[in-house]
């Protein structure tokens, strides 16, 4: 992709977040294109209908999301990492605010979504959760998948715009990870 195109398609995603935000996500496409200081050509050349815009935000979300758990877990300690990773999905969970009645609808185009963002985001906890319970900080026991899900149920009431109860509500989550925790015995070299 073009610079240029690259720097309209970057413009539109943020202006499509802030209108749905504001107006929701039957807004008309002339204001998306108007915020991100773009023509109407331009939006439906990149997003031909609005479902691809949608699933565009997400999909870069969650892109977002796996780039800062390679960033956290080389840049900070490992139980810190797993814990600023978590309030990240917080972030995650409240894009969703403008975008909930979209991708609620049963409209086959977000059918995708769910399995996309699971296996996109699973693995990037699993790194930061495996190192946790190599350094002792992170009981273990549990399950990336299953830990991912907990989160993000709980970060739910981010999406209807309290972001601090999420934030408390994953905070608590991750306190309750570290009950039990060890580091774990070395095996004996053989």
């Amino acid at each position: 992709m073009r610079a240029d195109a690259r720097r309209n398609v970057d413009a539109l995603l943020r202006a499509a977040l802030t209108v749905f935000d504001k107006v929701g996500v039957d807004a008309p496409m002339r204001t998306i294109a108007a915020e991100a200081g773009v023509g109407v050509g331009t939006l439906y050349r990149h997003f031909p209908q609005r479902s691809d815009l949608i699933k565009a935000i997400i999909q870069r979300e969650v892109h977002d999301c796996v780039e800062a758990a390679a960033t956290l877990g080389k840049t900070q300690p490992p139980g810190d990492a797993l814990a600023a990773w978590v309030q990240r999905l917080v972030d995650l969970v409240g894009t969703k605010r403008g975008l909930g009645s979209a991708l609620h609808s049963g409209d086959p185009a977000y059918q995708a979504l769910p399995n996309h963002v699971l296996g996109q985001l699973t693995p990037a906890l699993r790194g930061l959760l495996d190192a946790a319970v190599l350094a002792g900080k992170i009981r273990s026991d549990v399950d990336a998948r299953e830990l991912l899900m907990a989160a993000m149920r709980l970060a739910a009431p981010a999406s209807d715009g309290d972001t601090a109860e999420a934030r408390r509500m994953v905070a608590l989550l991750v306190d309750g990870l570290r009950f039990g925790a060890r580091v774990p015995a070395k095996s004996p070299a053989g």
